[in-house]
């Protein structure tokens, strides 16, 4: 962490970062069994604010249903102790980092009586592919498939889903590309490791549906809305491989991510192999919202 002394959120208590400590055989360590959101916070001309943060709190407290996890707090709580961590940070533009995880060390899966822990931070952050936020990246479509509903719950933002993720971008990495493209266990383009995909086709935007094992993005949701009052037509549903390659434009879209304009895939370029007008017009206009200039959304940010 960046800051020379940051502050994190435990259980109900600010503390020092090195002293937020868990035992090493914690549960969620062992097996996955933690459950998380991720969060950012821009600067903006009224100071910071964080990114649809009721939504992001929301989807953590289903994330938590879905595993049987109770937190111990309600999610006004919650927001306000993400709040908090942002401001006694000094934090302009961060990422936040909400986890929920069960903190006992015993051996043995079971999370019966099992205490959960809560711990939030914040981190500065910035463009989380660099220079391929303006440029563009190289993908290649992963020889993993995207987990389902039928092995775990996909809805669910989960720790352990993030291994089918990590093996994923590992492989994509190795093979010289920015990032991995999973396709479901149907076939389908589902998503990247961490982002939604969209796609530009004769002037439609294109997205998987559920039925495609994706996650449901806050972002991915922010952007539908954002391209349908911009008139442009919104499809969401199943999307063969091959459609990636023969697509005009395709960009990534997620927290982290932002819109990331995609520009070859396996090697092929994908349109012209530069950044499209309709990504580029939806990206500027994403940098405008999250900045605090276009007051049309300004329900979508919350002023810390």
């Amino acid at each position: 962490m960046e800051n020379t002394n940051p502050k994190v959120w435990l259980n109900g208590k600010m503390l020092d970062y090195a002293d937020a400590k868990v035992p090493i055989l914690t549960h969620s360590l062992q097996y996955g069994s933690g459950i998380f959101e991720g969060i950012r916070a821009y600067k903006t001309k009224k100071g910071r604010a964080i990114f649809r943060l009721k939504d992001h709190v929301k989807r953590f407290f289903e994330t938590a249903k879905i595993y049987s996890m109770e937190l111990g707090y309600r999610p006004e709580e919650i927001e306000s102790a993400i709040i908090e961590v942002v401001k006694v940070n000094k934090l302009d533009s961060c990422y936040i980092r909400p986890f929920a995880f069960y903190g006992d060390d015993k051996i043995g899966m079971s999370t019966s009586n099992k205490k959960v822990s809560v711990f939030i931070a914040a981190v500065p952050f910035g463009a989380y592919f660099g220079s391929g936020l303006d440029k563009g990246i190289r993908c290649k479509i992963s020889s993993w498939r995207r987990i389902n509903s039928e092995i775990l719950p996909i809805r669910a933002k989960a720790s352990g889903n993030y291994i089918n993720s990590i093996i994923a971008g590992n492989e994509a990495h190795a093979a010289g590309f920015d990032e991995a493209i999973l396709l479901s266990c149907n076939g389908y383009v589902a998503e990247g490791p961490g982002e939604n995909i969209f796609l530009v086709k004769n002037g439609r935007l294109l997205t998987p549906g559920e039925e495609s094992d994706i996650l449901f993005g806050i972002t991915r949701y922010s952007l539908i809305e954002m391209a349908k009052n911009e008139g442009i037509e919104v499809r969401e549903g199943s999307i063969h491989k091959e459609e990636l390659y023969i697509a005009d434009e395709a960009f990534f879209a997620g927290t982290a991510a932002e819109i990331t304009p995609i520009t070859n895939i396996d090697g092929i370029s994908i349109g012209n192999g530069k950044v499209g007008p309709i990504t580029a017009r939806l990206a500027n206009e994403y940098r405008e919202i999250v900045s605090g200039n276009n007051t049309k959304y300004k329900n979508w940010l919350t002023e810390v």
